[in-house]
């Protein structure tokens, strides 16, 4: 590319003033650029919040769910957990192994009657393998003790019992006692030791914490359902689990976190890659109007091109300097995108909160939502991609116009000046 293709794309760039017709093609100019960087800015900016509700909601699912469980079928003995946590504690990335209970369960307060899963846990250990005990609103889970008979709720069973901490919540379990007078349901009476709340209506509503000796005892077990674990890398979960899987000597089932929650987080990554198709089409549509401009800016400049053409310049000359003038539109469009996209998605906290007092409303309502902020989090591969893509549809806008000017016949093109 020759210094003089560079001079004459970037001075087409740019209009002479007295010039209308030249003012208006670097009117459709500016506005392709402009469009480009507000496709380029919201791309950036709706991934981003994505990426950080993808973050914030798989959080919160693993502060009460764990990185992998191995199920017994149906239920593990002593011996087998102990084998299962020394397979474990010899298994990369694993850090903390736990024992649990679990099996459904009414919860009986009044008139009120609620359906929920019943996990019968250790306190100590299961704190180990989830973060349940930073989501407290009231009380704690260390108060579970053996023979206690405590329970902690998710804050919407509570909410809806009407349950406060020291309250007796009836338990009735689903398998009943065989009795002279017939089967009758197992009861047991429970009282309220804490109440959590992760931000997930799946586990607040459905959800409810007792001992694990407690739950022993109300299912009439003599092990348990299962043993959690937790990993260093989350990520790692699908590899450990099937390599576990492999070395378990025991009649359980491994599952990892991906496969309980394999339909909420494919909804998510799904609804992601729709929302990066429909707004790159806004940057498709900024960047095709350079071909406007650029059509224009052929047929202005026919002559132009013509007198290039009879001083030596080649096609491919010609064509240089057409496309540098639409690449500097597309360069220019996507470096203001990129810049305004991160800067907001790095802000994006502190914008909201700007915005709903400026309107004097609320996007985002807790009671709703469960969260009253946008969660971000930039990643630098979304940038990257969203700024190449840009680059590349300003590119290939510039193709058909640059093409056209090359073919410009310099003796029709200078019959009439």
């Amino acid at each position: 590319m020759s210094p003089y293709e560079l001079v004459v794309g970037l001075r087409y760039t740019r209009a002479r003033r007295g010039s209308g017709r030249n003012s208006f093609i670097s009117f459709i100019a500016l506005t392709s650029m402009a469009g480009i960087a507000l496709g380029v800015a919201a791309l950036i900016v709706v991934l981003s919040v994505m990426n950080g509700f993808q973050e914030e909601l798989r959080g919160r699912i693993l502060a009460v769910a764990s990185h992998i469980e191995v199920r017994g079928m149906p239920e593990l003995s002593d011996a087998d957990v102990a084998q299962v946590a020394a397979k474990a504690r010899d298994t990369a990335h694993v850090i903390a192994a736990a024992p649990y209970v679990q099996g459904q369960a009414m919860l009986s307060s009044g008139e009120v009657n609620r359906g929920v899963i019943i996990r019968g846990v250790e306190p100590a250990t299961e704190a180990k393998v989830a973060d349940i005990g930073t989501h407290m609103r009231a009380g704690s889970i260390d108060a579970l003790a053996p023979g206690k008979y405590g329970i902690v709720l998710g804050a919407e069973i509570a909410r809806a019992m009407g349950a406060r901490i020291g309250d007796p919540i009836v338990v009735i379990a689903p398998q009943g006692t065989l009795t002279a007078a017939g089967t009758l349901p197992r009861l047991k009476t429970f009282h309220v030791v804490g109440v959590f709340e992760v931000g997930m209506y799946e586990f607040d509503s459905g959800l409810a914490l007792i001992d694990i000796d407690d739950a022993r005892r109300l299912y009439r077990m003599d092990g348990v359902s299962g043993v959690r674990l937790k990993l260093d890398d989350l990520f790692a979960a699908p590899a450990v689990s099937r390599d576990l899987a492999g070395r378990l000597g025991v009649n359980a089932e491994v599952r990892d976190w991906t496969q309980n929650h394999a339909n909420f987080f494919r909804a998510v990554q799904i609804e992601k890659r729709v929302m990066f198709i429909i707004l790159t089409l806004i940057i498709a549509v900024a960047a095709f109007n350079i071909v406007s401009a650029q059509v224009m800016t052929v047929t202005d400049k026919k002559a132009d091109i013509a007198i290039l053409r009879t001083l030596g310049a080649s096609p491919g000359s010609i064509t240089a300097i057409f496309m540098i003038q639409g690449a500097l539109i597309g360069f220019t469009g996507t470096l203001l995108g990129v810049i305004g996209g991160v800067l907001l998605a790095l802000n994006v906290g502190t914008v909201l909160p700007a915005i709903e007092r400026l309107f004097n409303t609320q996007f985002l309502d807790k009671t709703v939502y469960y969260i009253n902020e946008l969660p971000s989090d930039l990643q630098r591969g979304d940038v990257v991609t969203i700024a190449l893509i840009a680059l590349a549809l300003a590119l290939l806008a510039t193709i058909y116009p640059a093409w056209s000017a090359s073919k410009v016949n310099p003796a029709e093109a200078l019959r009439y000046e």
